[in-house]
């Protein structure tokens, strides 16, 4: 009897683990358990509400890395890498990958773009605040990015926002 009373015991906090699991996971994995998407188009607009009836807040760029907040029929709501929300009409999003440059805004600084993931690597370029980049490859704190004029190179994972 006591053997089967532990085994009640087990199987209990195993379906609680699950169930844990299971609530914590979002918090867990990918973009800290949020769902990232990209702008798709050239020039696509960030609107007040869930429709082309609302104005306009910004015109966004290919690639520019959204991270999504809610859905609306055919509309997400999404929020920037400076706490902007807005909606976007699904079809005008990419499952692609994008980071955008987060620290030096007010600033002239620029990140270093490298030829290896490390400091020790060559600089091979350099990007200021709001650049996009398409996420290549990341590996242990930095990441391999390309940018839309072709430069390629690692950046430090800090430095950019998006997944």
């Amino acid at each position: 009897m006591g053997a089967d009373k532990r085994h009640g015991t087990l199987k209990r906090a195993g379906w609680l683990a699950l169930i844990l699991l299971m609530l914590l996971w979002p918090v867990c994995s990918g973009a800290a358990g949020f769902v990232m998407v990209s702008v798709a188009g050239e020039k696509v607009n960030l609107r007040k509400g869930p429709s082309t009836q609302y104005p306009i807040i910004w015109e966004l760029g290919k690639g520019f890395p959204l991270r999504i907040r809610s859905y609306k029929d055919n509309w997400i709501q999404v929020s920037d890498f400076e706490g902007d929300i807005g909606w976007i009409y699904k079809d005008l999003v990419s499952k692609k990958p994008h980071l955008i440059v987060k620290i030096n805004k007010n600033s002239k600084a620029r990140i270093n773009i490298r030829s290896g993931p490390g400091t020790k690597y060559k600089v091979v370029g350099k990007a200021e605040y709001g650049v996009v980049f398409q996420t290549l490859k990341r590996g242990d704190g930095w990441v391999k990015v390309r940018h839309e004029d072709g430069l390629t190179g690692w950046v430090k994972r800090s430095l950019l926002w998006g997944w």
